[in-house]
């Protein structure tokens, strides 16, 4: 089991609890390949997914990682919950604790919703996206995701590995946890953004930054690239999609100038032709749609983990 009753973010988790989950994640891989995908891991086990900001891949795969774990999970969105009477967060904590609830996976656009959970309930609290803050089951997928497709165990493989994480790092949830988990690991990590779309000081990560994406395209192992989020913005000045994507958009010119074996990957949504064209959206170097079967196996694995399940069922 975890160290850790809640994960609220990567830092959450000791190195040895990482290699549990990806470990564990690996087991549910294999689990999820099957015709028949259901195990009675977490039956009697209540889940709910409280996402009062829109999402299709975390609830979703959230959803269906509880529901084959035999876990019994209910889904509340913000137009489905008293938020949208004036309720505060804390109240709705405090009524879905009385509801005895095993696991709540809050998304939320505020920081540090998550953290009112944990304060205000017994069940295990996931955060699935608070704001522009952290991410950590963005994170470990990701990871997992490298390693399965790096094809090594353990976590010495992401010693020396060197990360481009290129985009809107300023607005992303994701680098927030994906950034300091990497350099933990050991890997060498390059965030690549405008100036208007690079947060006052990334090295607080631990990681560098370069404004210009060319001349260190050609260095990286992985080119992990974000999704510009209008939506976030806040009126920040951007050039325009068209300028943006010619600087820092990954199309076939640009995936020529990547090593043979680099990997391109993103968290989605892509919009396509402004973070990567249709060419490298569909390019076989592309990780896109394992990163989405990864979050299913992770999240299972978070969920198996966190709740304890049942001891006398065997995952692998």
């Amino acid at each position: 089991m975890l160290s850790t009753k809640h994960l609220i973010d990567t830092e959450d988790l000791t190195l040895e609890d990482v290699q549990l989950i990806l470990d564990t994640a690996r087991s549910f891989k294999e689990v999820n390949t099957r015709t028949i995908k259901k195990l009675p891991t977490l039956r009697g086990r209540t889940v709910v997914t409280l996402f009062l900001e829109p999402s299709t891949r975390t609830k979703s795969s959230f959803e269906i990682a509880g529901k084959r774990l035999s876990a019994d999970v209910q889904g509340l969105s913000g137009s489905s919950s008293s938020t949208v009477k004036g309720e505060s967060l804390v109240d709705t904590a405090k009524t879905l604790d009385a509801m005895r609830c095993d696991a709540v996976v809050v998304r939320c656009k505020q920081a540090g919703s998550p953290l009112i959970l944990a304060n205000n309930m017994d069940a295990h609290i996931i955060n699935g996206g608070d704001g522009k803050h952290r991410h950590p089951t963005q994170a470990l997928l990701d990871v997992f995701s490298m390693r399965e497709n790096l094809h090594f165990d353990g976590l010495e493989g992401f010693k020396g590995l060197n990360v481009g994480i290129v985009g809107d790092v300023g607005h992303s949830r994701v680098v927030g946890s994906l950034a300091p988990l990497l350099v933990r690991l050991g890997a060498t990590v390059t965030v690549v953004a405008p100036p208007t779309l690079m947060p006052a000081d990334p090295s607080v990560w631990g990681v560098s930054h370069v404004y210009d994406l060319d001349p260190v395209l050609p260095t990286f192992d992985i080119v992990y690239m974000l999704r510009i989020q209008m939506e976030r913005l806040d009126g920040a000045p951007l050039p325009s999609l068209r300028e943006y994507a010619a600087l820092y958009g990954i199309g076939k010119e640009r995936m020529a100038m990547m090593r043979p074996e680099a990997f391109l990957m993103h968290p989605g949504p892509v919009n396509r032709g402004v973070e990567l064209t249709s060419d490298a959206v569909d390019s076989p170097r592309n990780l896109i749609l394992d990163q989405v079967n990864s979050g299913v196996c992770v999240r299972m694995a978070v969920l198996y983990l966190l709740l304890g399940g049942d001891e006398n069922v065997t995952v692998a």
